[in-house]
């Protein structure tokens, strides 16, 4: 078994959107309006805007992925990192997540941050053995957000 962090590809575009919407749906969350703007228009959305998704492959399958948006401060928000149930216990999050540190750290930006929800322990567990630290409330265009986090770069 191989596996491998790759740039988003065109051909990934159905895995983007399964990936995604079974985590949300999943966690008992509805999908939002900008879910579903990201899911369905990432080049738009994402790419086009100076940010990257990276998907993790399995044996040339996707079955993860993270994206890392460039935010108006500079810092670059980290979202919609997923792992296919059959995948989870891989360390595939954590590749996901060195992958956005060292593009966000290439591309100059002083910190990652995240929005999240509490009920998402396993994925919170992960972002504080990665660096990450809570921050207060702050508005979000997640109804489901009550968690922000950041890490200094």
């Amino acid at each position: 078994m191989t596996v491998d962090i790759v740039p988003y590809r065109p051909d990934h575009a159905a895995a983007w959107v399964a990936l995604n919407e079974y985590w949300i749906l999943d966690g008992g969350y509805a999908i939002e309006a900008k879910d579903r703007w990201v899911l369905d228009d990432p080049d738009g959305a994402i790419l086009s805007r100076g940010g990257v998704i990276f998907m993790a492959e399995r044996d040339g399958e996707a079955v993860g992925c993270c994206s890392l948006m460039v935010m108006d401060d500079g810092g670059h928000e980290v979202g919609k990192m997923a792992v296919a149930s059959d995948a989870q216990g891989l360390g595939l999050g954590r590749r996901l997540l060195e992958a956005c540190e060292a593009h966000a750290r290439a591309a100059g930006a002083p910190r990652l941050y995240l929005e999240t929800n509490r009920t998402q322990t396993h994925a919170i567990a992960l972002y504080l053995r990665f660096g990450f630290v809570d921050l207060p409330p702050r508005p979000s265009p997640y109804v489901r957000c009550d968690t922000w986090m950041e890490k200094p770069l």
